[in-house]
């Protein structure tokens, strides 16, 4: 299993689709693409509408693009999580660290403002 990028730039932001699982298998690949776009006060949406599955490792993946964020004055918007990926990251407490958003459209014309 794998899982797919896809990036395009809107304005000024990036919409960075993931589609497939984030394992142990998927999540350093991952997070190798996602890094270089976390520069600095970079506006990340990343649409997760078509991810099924999240293991620790991603959730581990998605703390280190939190971190870095964090260092940098990024904002990373999370959108469309599945029922359960949205269970597991509320299970573990990783949608605090997050802004949540359900849809991606909505966020476009935020960030164009």
């Amino acid at each position: 299993m794998t899982v797919h990028v896809t990036t395009r730039t809107v304005g000024r932001a990036t919409v960075i689709s993931l589609d497939g699982e984030i394992n142990s298998t998927t999540s350093g690949g991952l997070q190798a693409q996602l890094l270089p776009f976390i520069d600095e006060f970079a506006e990340v949406l990343v649409d997760l509408t078509g991810v099924t599955y999240i293991s620790s490792a991603g959730l581990r993946t998605l703390l280190i693009v939190h971190r870095r964020a964090q260092q940098v004055a990024a904002e990373i918007v999370l959108i469309g999580l599945s029922d359960e990926v949205r269970f597991v990251m509320n299970a573990t407490g990783f949608l605090d660290f997050f802004k949540i958003a359900d849809d991606l459209d909505v966020e476009l014309e935020r960030a164009a403002r």
